[in-house]
């Protein structure tokens, strides 16, 4: 594993050290490799989101799509 070394202001070293503790994590190390995961998992949920808003439409979602969707999902177990 790598290091990197950053620099912060007083008031924000304070808030990651308080988030440390409130939160349980074992280091400050440790608090930040979990919120650059969970950036890492919003920025490609957030490009998902994108691409499908940018897709065309696989079906018209109407009364028919409905039922069918239903009709599957009783199909499947513990649906």
């Amino acid at each position: 594993m790598t290091t990197m070394n950053i620099s912060l202001p007083e008031a924000l070293k304070s808030f990651v050290d308080e988030q440390v503790v409130r939160r349980r994590y074992g280091s400050t190390s440790e608090y930040m490799r979990d919120l650059i995961r969970r950036d890492l998992e919003r920025t490609g949920l957030r490009d998902l989101l994108l691409a499908g808003a940018a897709s065309e439409p696989a079906a018209e979602v109407d009364d028919e799509f409905l039922d069918s969707l239903r009709a599957r999902t009783r199909q499947t177990p513990g649906g």
